[in-house]
Formats: C-alpha cells, sequence, structure tokens
C-alpha cells in the first residue's frame, strides 16, 4: 500500500496533468500541490468530495485512503503497537451499536 501523497500523485500522474492542471481543478496552488505529494502537508479533507469528483473515484473508496493513512500516520508517530488498529475497530463497532440503540428512543 501506498501513502495517501502517493495515491494522489499517481493518479494525476495517470491522467497527465501537471501540478498546476491539477491544482486549479482542486482550487490550490502548485506549490501546495507538491507539498501534499511529498508528503510536507496533508490535503484538507474537506477537499476530499472534489477529489473524488475530478478522480471519478468511489467517496467511500477516498474517505478509506485518507483516513487510512491519517490514522497510520498518527499511530506510527505516536509509537503505538499494531494492536491498536484491532482495538480502533472494536471502538467503531461500539460507537455504531451505541448511536443506534440511541436513535432508537422514543420520547
Amino acid at each position: 500500500m501506498t501513502s495517501f501523497s502517493g495515491f494522489i500523485r499517481t493518479e494525476r500522474e495517470k491522467r497527465r496533468w501537471t501540478q498546476t492542471d491539477f491544482g486549479a481543478k482542486l482550487g490550490i496552488n502548485s506549490t501546495a500541490i507538491s507539498r501534499i505529494e511529498n508528503d510536507s502537508k496533508q490535503l484538507s479533507a474537506s477537499k476530499l468530495p472534489l477529489l473524488a469528483d475530478i478522480f471519478e473515484i468511489n467517496m467511500l473508496k477516498i474517505k478509506e485512503l485518507y483516513y487510512a493513512d491519517k490514522f497510520a500516520r498518527e499511530a506510527y508517530k505516536n509509537n503505538c503497537p499494531e494492536n491498536i488498529f484491532t482495538l480502533a475497530e472494536k471502538a467503531i463497532a461500539y460507537l455504531k451499536t451505541k448511536n443506534t440503540k440511541q436513535s432508537k428512543i422514543e420520547f
């Protein structure tokens, strides 16, 4: 698996867009694109729907790649053990059940 920045670069290059061309489509300058592709800046999550449209890729796939990269970087930066992702999956399952139960409460 590659990083999200690597994914962005690969998709841009597949389409033969320059960083300037791609930046114009995304509404950011080529310097920012360069920094994103070189891992010195992270793309804002608010740009994900536009990125999905530009690349014609399902939004769910974009979110999976973006957040997997983001979570992995945080875990690595904080020297977390690899089982942190198993624990995170359990926490997500708990939150989903908790929210489902709360939405069924009638007043």
